[in-house]
């Protein structure tokens, strides 16, 4: 577990986080955000999954929060907080460009590649942060067919 002030300062974060994936739900939407923070803590890019937004399968909000931040030099020393488990995409995208910290709100309702990174030295910090895990629950109820074409999964 993260010292405290670390933890208040990754649930800063995973609010800016969360509060993509309200507003990717509200939009018909996958309710997944994420931010790419740099080694000051300035938020970089923000973004959320936009799959169903933007007919198109790549726009997760790992690879949103990523383009946002738009071209840098290097990125050790950033952070990228999400409010879901990454994705094995999201995943290698993390590894691909060695973004140092992994920052997880939930990963009770999709383990991703979040220990497949740690294996690999990422730091990862798994939050559990119940609001995270009841949004995504709720819209797995809703609409079940969209999380499974969402993970490629059958239904």
């Amino acid at each position: 577990m993260p010292a405290p002030a670390d933890a208040d300062r990754f649930r800063r974060w995973l609010e800016i986080a969360a509060e993509e994936a309200r507003t990717g739900l509200a939009e018909g939407g996958i309710p997944i955000g994420a931010a790419l923070i740099g080694r000051d803590g300035e938020v970089l890019g923000r973004g959320r999954n936009r799959r169903v937004q933007d007919g198109d399968p790549s726009v997760h909000a790992e690879t949103a929060a990523f383009r946002a931040a738009g071209r840098q030099r290097g990125y050790t020393g950033t952070t990228m907080v999400t409010t879901l488990s990454p994705c094995w995409y999201c995943s290698g995208l993390v590894r691909q460009f060695g973004i140092s910290r992994l920052v997880v709100g939930e990963a009770r309702t999709f383990a991703g590649g979040h220990d497949w990174l740690a294996e690999h030295g990422t730091e990862v910090v798994v939050l559990d942060d119940p609001d995270c895990a009841a949004m995504m629950a709720g819209f797995i109820r809703a609409r079940p067919r969209l999380w499974h074409e969402d993970i490629g999964a059958e239904e």
